[in-house]
């Protein structure tokens, strides 16, 4: 079995070897994630996550979203991603934190949504992960869960199947969140994006 520790190490290396050009990879992605933003219809002053931010490309347009008096938080648990995302000037747009989103250093009920992009294939352990991102959330707030392009579009772009076990599939995707204390309130599973909005359900006490 493979330890947390392990699984780190391992997005690390994957990511860290790919920090440096992570951006030039994908030049066209900017609309998908204003897009994929704007569809969270967060507010002036909304607190917000980037949950495995990368290079930071959403955190511009969460800024945007939530305006100056917002707080904009980007957590990435591989340091050059970091790197790239100041080189690139986004730290201007958002606070970034060295951080695994399986254990977010965030107080209890502080934000008003999560953006995750890419993120649950590389969750260790997805239930429990997307726990602590309800945890952090308060009740009524919003998850998006996105990629810019479909499965069926990153299957083939990555030279694979799509498999029923694809996390992101609805029919997985919907108890997978119901049972981490989310209701998956739209799903759209397109070539140009992937997008599952969720809103975080009341705690139970």
């Amino acid at each position: 079995m493979r330890s947390m520790s392990d699984d780190h190490t391992h997005v690390q290396e994957f990511f860290g070897a790919r920090a440096a050009d992570w951006d030039t990879r994908f030049p066209d992605d900017g609309p998908a994630y204003a897009a994929a933003v704007d569809a969270l219809g967060l507010r002036e002053g909304d607190h917000v996550l980037d949950a495995g931010c990368g290079t930071g490309r959403a955190l511009t347009s969460l800024r945007a979203a939530v305006g100056r008096s917002g707080v904009v938080l980007g957590a990435d648990l591989t340091p050059a991603m970091l790197e790239a995302a100041v080189r690139a000037g986004r730290n201007r747009d958002g606070v970034l934190l060295l951080a695994d989103v399986a254990a977010l250093p965030l107080r209890t009920e502080s934000l008003d949504a999560v953006f995750a992009a890419g993120l649950i294939a590389h969750l260790p352990h997805p239930a429990e992960n997307l726990r602590e991102l309800a945890r952090v959330v308060r009740p009524g707030g919003l998850l998006a869960l996105f990629h810019p392009i479909g499965r069926a579009a990153l299957a083939a772009r990555q030279g694979r199947q799509i498999t029923p076990d694809d996390l992101r599939a609805e029919s997985n995707l919907g108890p997978l969140l119901a049972g981490s204390g989310w209701r998956m309130t739209s799903y759209a599973d397109e070539d140009a994006r992937f997008l599952a909005l969720a809103v975080r359900l009341v705690r139970e006490v």
